[in-house]
């Protein structure tokens, strides 16, 4: 075997730093080439987050739009139920008519996921209701909701609003 073969070659004639020349550039083409695309891709997903934010803007400032489009025709409703006339004739009808209203409102208000939590005649949970007194009768177990004030309603599974009721204790015998 050669020994010269096995030595790194030092001649450092223009014709040898030709192919280094070559493969520095082709390097560095390679890092130009990579960092246009860098900058092309931070430069869509700075897009990307600039959309994102705009459609949460939008999603905040306009998301409720359905539950409002629908609120806007019970209140169409309570605007004519306003104008009727009432007299003794047509007092039934206004009450349907009240009774329907408040139908569509209840229906309206299911439809985007917002549900009245049960209460009189329930037990008593401060998770869903706000004792604001007590009572004592018979007519309910002790410890349930025997009059409600303010009904609790749920949004999916949140509580958006506490009940306000009074809670039903047991009538004492006093000897």
């Amino acid at each position: 075997m050669n020994e010269d073969q096995n030595k790194p070659e030092t001649n450092t004639s223009g014709s040898e730093t030709q192919p280094e020349l070559s493969e520095a550039e082709t390097l560095q083409a390679e890092v130009g080439k990579w960092k246009n695309e860098f900058l092309y891709l931070k430069a869509e997903f700075d897009n990307y987050k600039k959309n994102v934010l705009k459609e949460r803007s939008d999603l905040l400032k306009y998301g409720a739009e359905r539950v409002a489009k629908d609120m806007l025709e019970v209140a169409d409703n309570f605007e004519r139920a306003l104008e009727f006339k009432i007299t003794p004739d047509t007092v039934n009808n206004f009450k349907q008519g009240m009774e329907m209203t408040s139908k569509d409102l209840k229906d309206a208000l299911a439809k985007h996921g917002i549900q009245e939590v049960p209460g009189l005649g329930q037990p008593f949970n401060p998770q869903y209701f706000e004792a604001i007194s007590s009572e004592v009768t018979d007519k309910f177990a002790e410890g349930s909701i025997s009059r409600v004030f303010k009904k609790a309603y749920k949004l999916h599974d949140k509580i958006i609003r506490l009940g306000q009721v009074i809670v039903a204790t047991t009538p004492k015998d006093i000897n």
